[in-house]
């Protein structure tokens, strides 16, 4: 906190604050999401409030609400936007591919945009969704609405059922499971290799069986 005396006559001392200023701070989404992460991890994620994560990101609560509705959509913001990106990769496939091969468009799109965020924060959010019941359910009502658009757009390219559910479901296990491993990775790997490799694995389980 820095204090100016302004002159006026009479001595007033003027409070500036980080958090008064907060809505033209850079990156304020990305700094909120940081320090709820990090509460999540230290307190619990009910033990946490949204006055404590704008506290500790150095903005307001007023700024919290601007950028997120509660505390759980700090953990799945951009779900909206990742299931347009799944969608149109597989919408835009090349025709005469298989539902699977349609499919991993799809993934490789939602890889490149998931792939932009920073590999320890995607770490701890699936530490705090792991831990949280309420927080599994929730993610895993994110991955059906996946697989349900997925589907659809299977089905618009032609394929019957049950392959567009079945291909639609294989992609958003394959999806989950390469995120698992890219966030929790001892190394530098792109998500987008990482996929690639699990699609692999999953074809291979397949055949093997």
């Amino acid at each position: 906190m820095m204090s100016v005396t302004v002159n006026t006559g009479m001595s007033a001392t003027v409070n500036t604050e980080v958090q008064q200023v907060g809505r033209w701070e850079p990156d304020s989404r990305g700094r909120l999401r940081e320090a709820a992460f990090d509460l999540y991890a230290e307190r619990g994620f009910d033990q946490t409030t949204a006055a404590q994560i704008a506290a500790r990101a150095g903005l307001t609560e007023r700024t919290f609400f601007r950028h997120f509705a509660d505390k759980r959509e700090v953990l799945f913001a951009g779900s909206a936007h990742l299931q347009e990106q799944l969608v149109r990769g597989v919408a835009e496939a090349p025709y005469g591919l298989g539902a699977l091969e349609a499919v991993g468009y799809g993934l490789q799109a939602a890889a490149s945009l998931i792939g932009q965020s920073r590999r320890d924060l995607a770490a701890k959010r699936q530490a705090v969704i792991a831990a949280n019941p309420e927080l599994r359910e929730r993610e895993l009502s994110k991955l059906a609405g996946y697989a349900a658009a997925i589907a659809e757009a299977l089905r618009h390219r032609g394929v019957a059922e049950p392959h567009a559910t079945l291909a639609a479901e294989a992609g958003t296990t394959v999806l989950r499971v390469a995120i698992e491993e890219w966030a929790n990775c001892d190394r530098e790997r792109e998500l987008s290799t990482v996929v690639k490799e699990s699609l692999a694995q999953l074809r291979a389980v397949t055949v093997g069986s």
